[in-house]
């Protein structure tokens, strides 16, 4: 009697493809690149419950926030738009002129220079400004 071997080609191993993965992750990315658009640094809240409950009974609680965001380039930005020194000197006395109690807070970019942040200061100081705030973002743990 004669032998009969039957022989099966090579089982091809799965090929695992990461093209389903890269997908998403482009997905993903585009996501959040069109949601990072609208971040809009202004709606920080600029008063915390807890300060406004230490606050004194003659201060207004209506008083007015300007926030100032300095770039890496040192250039103040209000709401979105690009000021210059002389510009938000003038903004500032009109504001105080208004609400005398305006808060401004000056919110600098992490690449922002000294010199910037000091001429902000300075065109605050010199529009009246006695309510002046330096913050800055911390990621949290």
């Amino acid at each position: 009697m004669a032998s009969l071997t039957l022989t099966r080609p090579p089982r091809a191993r799965a090929l695992i493809s990461l093209v389903p993965m890269i997908d998403v992750m482009l997905i993903l990315l585009v996501f959040f690149m069109v949601t990072s658009t609208y971040l809009n640094l202004d709606m920080i809240p600029a008063v915390r419950q807890q300060d406004q409950a230490q606050a004194p009974a003659t201060e207004s609680p209506s008083a007015a926030t300007i926030m100032i965001r300095l770039g890496a380039d040192g250039v103040p930005v209000i709401r979105g738009q690009v000021i210059s020194d002389g510009d938000l000197e003038t903004l500032l006395r009109q504001r105080l002129e208004q609400e005398p109690l305006t808060q401004v807070m000056v919110l600098p970019s992490g690449a922002a220079k000294t010199q910037g942040l000091i001429t902000v200061l300075d065109v605050a100081t010199r529009a009246g400004v006695v309510r002046l705030r330096v913050i800055r973002l911390q990621a949290r743990p």
